[in-house]
């Protein structure tokens, strides 16, 4: 297949200093069909997944639905108690917050969709505010509470981005009386033979992080100063993880193949199938999504076409033209990574660098002139 373009892309956005190193896959349900690197990363290079984590942690909770030990409209506190401690954070009454009692319970299926109410500091005025002004730690401290923060909506009424996969793990974690990341190697890594994916990188593996950059404001890269934290207390589920993109190209080829690669099944074809549904139930998704912190996250402006959520994927539900089919789902990593799993084409792509903010301009230029390559090689 003619994917040379996808070469000179990579060798071109790092040969002129606009990325630091990239690296992106291409592959079917048969096996890889590109794998290419420029820059500083190379191709066993190790990537933060950031909230590529999310699918993969999804996965598993789907495993334990599958086996009747997770009902996906069960309510979260009915599994994990301490989410149903939290309260709805309305606003601010002078320097008091306006707390009360969320209208429902949210379910694990809010979860899996971020219609659950559970919000992120950096991506939410009133969340952010609560954060700064009360001392709560926020998901990159590596503390567990600050997964407890307030919800910031009603369960069911609108889609939040926010640290719902990180309860998905604690449920799993719950469910399965293993931490999360012994679960995952036990029951996504080891039958994928994902063997770099890891929620805690050897001295070796960290040799190989690819490190992170910064876009500084004349458009330069510059050494970030913010990272994911070493020693966190929990496995998030919601971010947690690192690996290679051939593992990650492992995990979306059983996606591609209905649940099963190489001859070992993780999902069922129809659990597969029921995931890359929509699940939103008339929640609507952000016409914008505007950051609260701009080295985070540059604002995100989704395509204005018909999209919503399955179990752990955002989806397209119309055909991209000369790109994705509809039905496709997708996701991201704050680092600048994202993946796609187009089962009607039978393609998946990834691509990844590592760099902040999220969303930066000659990423997302790059992502398309990826995606545009692949379908155009086919």
């Amino acid at each position: 297949m003619g994917f040379e373009r996808i070469d000179d892309l990579l060798k071109g956005v790092t040969a002129d200093g606009s990325l630091h190193g990239i690296a992106a896959t291409v592959v079917g349900r048969d096996g890889v069909l590109y794998e290419g690197a420029a820059g500083d990363a190379g191709p066993d290079s190790m990537f933060r997944n950031a909230s590529m984590t999310k699918a993969v942690a999804t996965t598993g909770a789907l495993q334990l639905v599958e086996q009747g030990r997770v009902d996906l409209d069960a309510p979260v506190a009915s599994i994990v108690p301490e989410f149903g401690d939290l309260q709805v954070l309305d606003g601010f009454d002078g320097d008091e917050p306006i707390l009360r009692a969320p209208k429902t319970q949210a379910t694990v299926r809010q979860l899996m969709t971020h219609t659950a109410g559970c919000g992120y500091h950096f991506l939410n005025d009133k969340l952010y505010r609560y954060c700064t002004e009360f001392g709560f730690p926020h998901p990159f401290t590596g503390l567990k509470q600050s997964i407890s923060a307030p919800l910031v909506h009603d369960p069911g009424t609108v889609w939040e981005y926010g640290v719902n996969t990180d309860w998905i793990g604690v449920v799993v974690e719950a469910v399965s009386g293993q931490p999360l990341s012994d679960y995952l190697a036990e029951h996504v890594y080891g039958p994928l033979g994902m063997t770099d994916s890891t929620f805690a990188p050897t001295a070796e593996q960290r040799a190989r992080l690819l490190p992170v950059y910064s876009r500084a404001a004349d458009g330069s890269l510059v050494p970030s100063e913010i990272d994911l934290p070493r020693d966190a207390e929990w496995d998030a589920g919601g971010h947690g993880s690192y690996g290679t993109l051939t593992d990650y190209g492992r995990f979306v080829r059983a996606w591609l193949n209905g649940g099963e690669l190489d001859g070992t099944r993780i999902l069922k074809q129809e659990t597969v199938e029921l995931a890359l549904q929509d699940h939103l139930n008339g929640a609507p998704l952000p016409e914008k999504m505007e950051p609260t912190m701009p080295e985070l996250a540059k604002a995100v402006e989704p395509l204005p076409v018909p999209q919503g959520w399955g179990l752990g994927f955002h989806l397209y539900h119309v055909d991209l033209p000369g790109m994705r089919s509809a039905g496709s789902g997708d996701w991201s990593g704050l680092f600048n990574s994202f993946f796609w799993i187009d089962r009607a084409a039978g393609i998946s792509g990834i691509i990844a660098t590592q760099l902040l903010p999220f969303f930066d301009d000659k990423m997302v230029e790059t992502i398309l002139g990826f995606e545009a390559a692949v379908y155009a090689g086919l």
